[in-house]
C-alpha cells in the first residue's frame, strides 16, 4: 500500500491528507474546531474557580493541549487555503 498504513481495525490510514474536502469532512473539521473552543473555555473557567493549585495547574493543562489542538487544526485548514488548486489537465 502506497502512502497508507493499516490502522488497528484493519482499515488503512491515510498519511497524506487528500487534495479535496468534501462537505462531510468540513463539518467534522468545524466539529472539531467547536470541541477544542468549548473545551479550552470550560477549563478556563475551572481552573479560575479552583482552589487547589495542583488540580488548578492541571486543569490549565488540559486548557492548553485543547488550544494547542485548535491552534494545530487552524494551521492545517490555513496551509491546506493557500495552496493553488491541483492541476486536473495539461495545459497547452
Amino acid at each position: 500500500m502506497n502512502q497508507q498504513h493499516m490502522q488497528q481495525s484493519g482499515q488503512p490510514m491515510m498519511m497524506t491528507p487528500p487534495e479535496v474536502v468534501t462537505v462531510k469532512d468540513s463539518l467534522y473539521l468545524t466539529d472539531m474546531l467547536s470541541w477544542n473552543l468549548l473545551a479550552m473555555k470550560k477549563a478556563h473557567f475551572y481552573a479560575q474557580h479552583c482552589r487547589d493549585p495542583e488540580i488548578k495547574a492541571a486543569i490549565d493543562k488540559v486548557g492548553m493541549m485543547h488550544q494547542k489542538h485548535y491552534q494545530k487544526i487552524l494551521q492545517h485548514l490555513n496551509k491546506q487555503s493557500n495552496q493553488p488548486p491541483p492541476m486536473v489537465g495539461k495545459q497547452q
